[in-house]
């Protein structure tokens, strides 16, 4: 939903003068970018497990950072493949559990339902996201079909970074969490199924 509102004048600021950059490079691929990413992303789990919340965050917001580059630089140089997509969608997913995961090792006997449930919730919702892509015309600039909704990264991240700074509110954020992705995934089949009927 924020994407939205800040997208265009994020890709235009930060994004695409770094990627222009890089497309000029020629040895950084979009490939090591997406490997970089998730490397960042995973890297929270020791940091969250001794404490170390402000280079978690900092880890985050590269690894999302990163996530944004590596798909401008494979358009600006000719470099999108089908293997790029699948290995950028799957990094992501590996940093979200990385950062649940190290959410929940903060205090494991008090955080393991509420965990739990943000991975069921962002299960069901990127099921519901893959497979609405599956079965749409793709008119995006993206590799395949890209549905946007109330809940997507931005918004998932500033969820992870509150948990992170406020360890207090965690079981409230963490509900508030789940119950808004497991409604986009809701809302995502409803209109897919609204404009197939």
């Amino acid at each position: 939903m924020l994407e939205n509102y800040i997208r265009r004048p994020y890709q235009k600021i930060l994004v695409d003068p770094v990627a222009r950059v890089l497309c000029r490079q020629k040895s950084i691929t979009p490939t090591t970018l997406t490997f970089l990413g998730g490397l960042a992303g995973l890297t929270v789990i020791p940091l969250l497990y001794t404490g170390q919340t402000m280079l978690a965050i900092i880890l985050i917001l590269f690894s999302g950072y990163l996530d944004t580059v590596d798909g401008t630089l494979a358009r600006l140089s000719n470099k999108t493949s089908s293997v790029g997509c699948i290995l950028d969608i799957t990094c992501d997913r590996l940093v979200e559990f990385a950062i649940i995961l190290g959410l929940f090792l903060v205090a494991p006997d008090d955080r393991g339902f509420f965990s739990l449930l943000m991975l069921g919730a962002v299960l069901f919702c990127v099921t519901s996201f893959l497979v609405v892509g599956i079965f749409s015309d793709n008119e995006t600039d993206k590799s395949f079909h890209y549905s946007p909704g109330l809940m997507e990264r931005a918004e998932a991240f500033i969820f992870f970074i509150a948990m992170i700074l406020f360890p207090e509110f965690f079981t409230p954020l963490a509900l508030a969490f789940s119950v808004l992705v497991f409604w986009t995934g809701t809302l995502r089949i409803k209109q897919f199924a609204k404009q197939s009927a």
